[in-house]
């Protein structure tokens, strides 16, 4: 291992998945178990939490910044498309990577993903293997291979 590869992995990378699917939590929290980089998979189910937690309101005051936003379109309370114009349009939050990783296969949710300024956007894969291995594809780019704006 280089000095770089253990500096890496002496990090952690803080992770934000909004998503209210329980069983999909439990993929990504897996899929990301035995990553190359540590890293802290925090969880919210809605959009108003998303929003509170990123802005480090109440009971979210001691969250940690994320370095990346794992976000589904279809939540409860504020969607997803709605969280992500918030964070786009907010200075201490937009240089946050957003990636919208979905169910919807529809033109219009790419098209308005990427006009809110996404960085990307993953259609969910409906088998096991394939969601494990775009989890992984995920960590991989955007967590080894992109540098990231660094932390306030």
């Amino acid at each position: 291992m280089t000095n770089a590869d253990a500096e890496r992995w002496e990090q952690v990378v803080e992770i934000l998945l909004i998503e209210d699917n329980e069983g999909d939590v439990r993929l990504t929290r897996e899929a990301l178990k035995d990553g190359r980089l540590r890293n802290r998979l925090n969880v919210v189910s809605d959009g108003e939490q998303a929003l509170a937690y990123l802005r480090r309101q109440a009971p979210f005051e001691d969250a940690p910044r994320p370095d990346l936003i794992l976000l589904d379109l279809n939540l409860p309370r504020l969607d997803g498309r709605e969280v992500l114009a918030a964070v786009k349009n907010d200075p201490q939050l937009k240089q946050i990577p957003v990636c919208v990783l979905t169910s919807s296969r529809a033109e219009r949710d790419l098209l308005r993903a990427y006009d809110l300024h996404a960085n990307c956007f993953i259609t969910k894969p409906v088998e096991f293997e394939e969601f494990m291995h775009v989890v992984r594809s995920i960590e991989n780019f955007w967590l080894t291979i992109v540098v990231l704006p660094p932390k306030d």
